[in-house]
């Protein structure tokens, strides 16, 4: 792991906090600058300067309070019911992003880059929709058995990953970017295939069957919400990412094999089985957000069903700095984002704005020193002395 990804991933909270600002604030930029109605007050902006001000102030102002209408709380509602359903979906939206992103993370602490997020995800949806449509198990039993169906089949993959780096040196970029198109097409080809995923009398449409009641993860706040169980596996998948990372042996091992290989075979750790272990652990979490999209889908699971879950991981992983508090939080910020991003588009703000500042923030992360000259930040080697 060399100096930049160690500094990436140690990043404190005063700069994670200050890069998110960035990124709000360059994300105000954009929404001014594209706006017709501050366009048609700067072209008389010498005759009535205050006007353009203003006009910039409001239409900003504007933007960020429909995202947050639409992400925490809707003060125009009717209806409390109404009011808090953005706060339950940014919950539900997060869930999966928070799984994914402690699997990126992990792979980040072990020195490895794990960009196969997606056909993990999509590797255990083919093991959790199996199970939830094809096989009957008594209620209870079946969403526990899809669930660890859904984390074995994403482990297995990740698996590979590992087992092709430690025995042939392949770097795992490249063959993660390859086993995604691997598990994306043969996930469509099941879909496709009569007596495997397939809708039954679907008429060859790309679709499943709706998973089994029995199968489904339960709705904690009853049927005028979304929000399900998956977040609480998500928040479950928090906890045993800090006590693997933090309190285990294994996690140990782990992290000085990140932190420097060399020393940790000299130390007596087996570098390449670790590798093959790590990927399998990082894509097991990744297998939980599998398990949140096969087994909450309403009228089947779809080739799209991964809704690129596991590249904004790997954007969760870098604000969260890999650790499980820091990923949590980014999840949610996250979440917020694919929650509040309808409601911003309803008043006339472009929906690709939001991902420009997901975007920045993940740059101004990723980029310490620039954070650290805008805003005179002593370099943290230099604070340590």
């Amino acid at each position: 792991m060399n100096k930049l990804t160690k500094e990436i991933l140690s990043s404190s909270p005063l700069r994670t906090a200050l890069s998110v600002l960035l990124g709000f604030f360059v994300g105000a930029v954009f929404i001014a600058a594209f706006s017709a109605e501050v366009q048609t007050a700067f072209s008389y902006f010498f005759a009535r300067p205050a006007d353009a001000i203003f006009t910039v102030f409001r239409v900003v102002g504007d933007a960020y309070a429909a995202l947050f209408k639409g992400s925490i709380y809707n003060f125009n509602a009717d209806n409390f019911t109404t009011a808090i359903r953005p706060l339950t979906e940014t919950l539900r939206l997060a869930g999966p992003l928070i799984a994914a992103g402690l699997g990126v993370g992990l792979g980040f602490r072990v020195g490895l880059f794990n960009i196969g997020a997606t056909g993990q995800i999509v590797f255990g949806l083919i093991g959790a929709t199996w199970i939830s449509t094809r096989i009957d198990l008594p209620i209870y039993m079946h969403a526990v058995v899809a669930v660890i169906v859904a984390i074995a089949f994403s482990a297995f993959w990740g698996a590979i990953v590992g087992f092709l780096k430690a025995r042939t040196g392949a770097h795992e970029v490249i063959v993660t970017i390859m086993l995604n198109y691997v598990a994306l097409n043969l996930f469509t080809f099941l879909l496709r295939t009569p007596g495997f995923l397939l809708e039954e009398g679907g008429g060859g449409n790309p679709k499943s069957d709706t998973p089994s009641e029995n199968a489904a993860l339960p709705l904690i706040l009853g049927n005028d919400f979304r929000l399900s169980w998956g977040l609480v596996l998500a928040i479950a998948a928090v906890l045993v990412y800090w006590l693997l990372m933090e309190k285990s042996t294994i996690g140990y091992r782990f992290k000085m094999v990140g932190h420097n290989p060399d020393a940790a075979r000299s130390a007596g750790i087996n570098v390449e089985k670790t590798y093959i272990w790590a990927m399998a652990a990082s894509a097991a979490f990744v297998g939980v957000a599998a398990a949140n999209q096969g087994l909450t889908s309403i009228g089947g699971v779809t080739p799209s069903i991964h809704a690129n879950i596991g590249f904004d991981a790997i954007t969760v992983a870098l604000l969260g700095g890999s650790s499980a508090g820091g990923v949590l939080v980014a999840g949610f910020l996250f979440g917020a984002f694919k929650a509040g991003g309808p409601a911003m588009q309803v008043i006339g703000i472009a929906p690709e704005i939001l991902g420009v500042v997901q975007a920045l923030i993940v740059l101004f992360i990723a980029a310490p020193p620039l954070v650290r000259a805008l805003f005179r930040l002593p370099d943290s080697e230099e604070k340590n002395k």
